[in-house]
């Protein structure tokens, strides 16, 4: 079917309490992968293409952005195109021409004076171009190589006044929140502040999302969606499942050389991860945010 856009899915989650689930793709077997998966739980899925992810690509957007365009079209369920943490301008500019709907522009490094003056100009130039933006505020951690941040850090949490003023004068279509998870974690031990998410879904009018969440239980995921997240971001789990897939076929078969069978094996792991996650994120299971 045609690319439906990351607003529409999003926006809808959010008026129907429910979350769409958000993954990273950095090959073209993560984004068969992920469309797999979303056509074995029958869900919309957004698939993401992080700064990151284009730097390993040598800074061309095109290749996987057209790969993901092609798969996506052919998909049985609704998909959309996500640009995920742009910190560059000329990236951020990039986006429309290349088949994405929707950026997560990354100021949440710089102060919050600085965060909301390059995000408000960041959303007056996507705006003009049909673009649905999220930021951040608060501290997530863990990209660009960092270590996984200690989500418990005095000042590391999303403020809910803040956040609101930071919406109202930015612009932002939805906003990242730091609830307790971080990027890059490999044990799902995150623990999430309920509280906190229910103060934000209370002071907000944007839908929320959790980043981070590979590192987040599926009791945690599902208590986060009841209590208003509406889109899940995932890369460091389907990471998880393509590179012990690969070990194990390599390890049992040290003399093979040709990458079909072991990436035949890992695509079929993440597409596994992705469905389940998804059915997490979807059960019909109500979990008190309490």
């Amino acid at each position: 079917m045609p690319l439906t856009t990351t607003g529409a899915l999003i926006t809808g989650a959010a008026a129907t309490h429910v979350a769409v689930a958000s993954f990273n793709v950095i090959t073209l077997e993560h984004v068969e992968a992920v469309v797999a998966g979303a056509e074995t739980a029958a869900a919309p899925v957004v698939l993401q293409v992080s700064e990151n992810a284009v730097r390993f690509h040598d800074g061309d957007l095109l290749p996987l952005a057209r790969a993901a365009s092609a798969v996506a079209e052919r998909a049985a369920v609704p998909v959309a195109l996500h640009l995920d943490h742009v910190r560059s301008e000329d990236l951020l500019r990039r986006a429309a021409d290349a088949g994405f709907s929707s950026v997560m522009y990354d100021a949440s490094r710089l102060s919050y004076l600085d965060n909301l003056a390059a995000t408000h100009a960041a959303v007056q130039w996507a705006h003009g171009q049909g673009l649905w933006i999220e930021a951040e505020l608060g501290q997530v951690g863990g990209k660009n190589g960092a270590a996984p941040l200690d989500a418990h850090a005095p000042g590391a949490r999303t403020d809910p006044d803040e956040a609101r003023a930071f919406v109202a004068d930015s612009g932002v279509d939805a906003l990242a929140v730091a609830i307790g998870s971080s990027h890059a974690m490999t044990t799902r031990t995150a623990a999430l502040d309920h509280v906190l998410l229910r103060r934000l879904a209370g002071a907000l009018d944007v839908p929320l999302v959790l980043h981070g969440s590979s590192g987040v239980p599926d009791d945690e995921l599902r208590r986060a969606v009841a209590g208003g997240i509406a889109k899940v971001n995932i890369g460091t789990a389907l990471n998880i499942a393509l590179t012990d897939a690969i070990r194990e076929y390599l390890d049992a078969r040290p003399e093979a050389v040709d990458p079909r069978p072991y990436l035949t094996a890992g695509r079929a792991a993440m597409a596994d991860t992705v469905a389940r996650l998804i059915r997490v994120l979807r059960t019909e299971e109500a979990v008190p945010s309490a």
